[in-house]
């Protein structure tokens, strides 16, 4: 219910997506902040749909999409995430995007799929799916291809 109140807090801020939004939940020690233009909150489902530039923002981990869905717990703590319609994803200077992302949090970890592709400095790599451990920025790809840069040769 706490959470609930929270998200009904945040519908009633006039433009959300300038605002700054205070921590639902936190996960791990560290607290998740969103802000969206519009929130739709099933409190008895324990799920919430976040639409219009939406922004989810976990430690070093910062998602952005026009649409998340989100399931919590009755403590109430975040305990899953979906980002749609085309997201962007920053963590430990990994950038990424896809046209979908999964965030589970108790897993801590990040899945990307739908056509993948991920820079970080000059490199670049594309895959099918990638997934990445939001706690050590562990990246794991299937199906990759890209340019890794490399240093110049010694004389």
């Amino acid at each position: 219910m706490g959470l609930a109140l929270a998200f009904a807090a945040l519908v009633t801020t006039p433009r959300l997506r300038d605002a700054h939004a205070d921590p639902l939940a936190a996960v791990g020690g560290e607290a998740i902040e969103i802000a969206a233009e519009t929130l739709e909150v099933d409190a008895r489902g324990g799920t919430a749909v976040l639409t219009g530039h939406v922004s989810l923002v976990k430690g070093d981990l910062k998602v952005a999409c026009p649409r998340i869905e989100v399931r919590y717990d009755d403590a109430p703590r975040v305990t899953w995430a979906r980002g749609s319609g085309g997201v962007t994803a920053d963590i430990r200077g990994v950038h990424a995007e896809a046209p979908e992302v999964d965030l589970d949090l108790g897993r801590h970890v990040l899945e990307l799929r739908g056509g993948v592709r991920l820079t970080r400095g000059q490199g670049w790599l594309q895959a099918d799916k990638a997934s990445i451990e939001i706690t050590t920025a562990k990246v794991t790809l299937k199906d990759v291809r890209g340019a890794i840069p490399v240093g110049a040769p010694k004389p």
